[in-house]
């Protein structure tokens, strides 16, 4: 049994028994091509899922497998990912992002998936989303990419700081902040460099 028989199975609201079905449907292991099967006939669903049932889902779907992830991920998985994450980006960024922040270790695939996310995929209050659950960990190289993209966001405006992906100033003033305490620990860091190079170039009238 598996995804593939879905779509004559209703949707249950209450959270206990959807981690049920999806307990039942396997679908933290169901193959990817499957996956995408399922997150469309998700997508297609009226009235749209709860956030509680959006955060469940997102869960059991994706996080172990984006956190397993050595290598790119397939195109199956990167569909069904965007396919979600456009639609419930709020649930999706408190389940996956989060724990993907935290998660030790190099986490090189992890980081590129984060940073196609917030440049192809986000829309502009989640990428906010993203920096502000980035600056609530302890930054880190890895990490710190993932903030270049979110500024990326913002270089195609003439005045980013008046854009509609402009960062509010207290999230902004956080970022200024973490950047100078943190300055210590990336002394040979290129990454940071850049980083800092581009919030002065975008924001040089905000920097004093």
């Amino acid at each position: 049994k598996g995804p593939a028989a879905v779509p004559n199975v209703p949707v249950p609201s209450a959270v206990p028994q959807l981690e049920g079905l999806c307990s039942f449907l396997q679908l933290s292991t169901c193959p990817e091509q499957l996956l995408v099967r399922f997150c469309s006939w998700l997508l297609a669903l009226t009235p749209d899922l709860s956030y509680a049932s959006a955060a469940v889902l997102a869960e059991r779907l994706f996080l172990k497998r984006v956190l397993s992830l050595t290598q790119p991920p397939s195109r199956h998985l990167m569909a069904a990912l965007t396919s979600f994450c456009s639609k419930y980006s709020q649930p999706f960024c408190q389940v996956l992002v989060a724990p993907v922040l935290r998660e030790p270790g190099e986490g090189a695939e992890q980081t590129k998936l984060l940073c196609e996310l917030v440049e192809e995929c986000l829309e502009p209050d989640y990428v906010r989303l993203v920096l502000s659950q980035v600056l609530e960990v302890p930054l880190s190289e890895r990490l710190l990419p993932v903030v270049l993209a979110v500024l990326g966001r913002q270089q195609s405006s003439p005045l980013p700081f008046l854009s509609q992906e402009a960062l509010p100033p207290e999230l902004f003033d956080l970022l200024v902040l973490t950047l100078c305490r943190q300055a210590p620990a990336f002394a040979t860091s290129l990454s940071y460099a850049k980083l800092v190079t581009a919030v002065l170039t975008m924001y040089q009238s905000h920097v004093s």
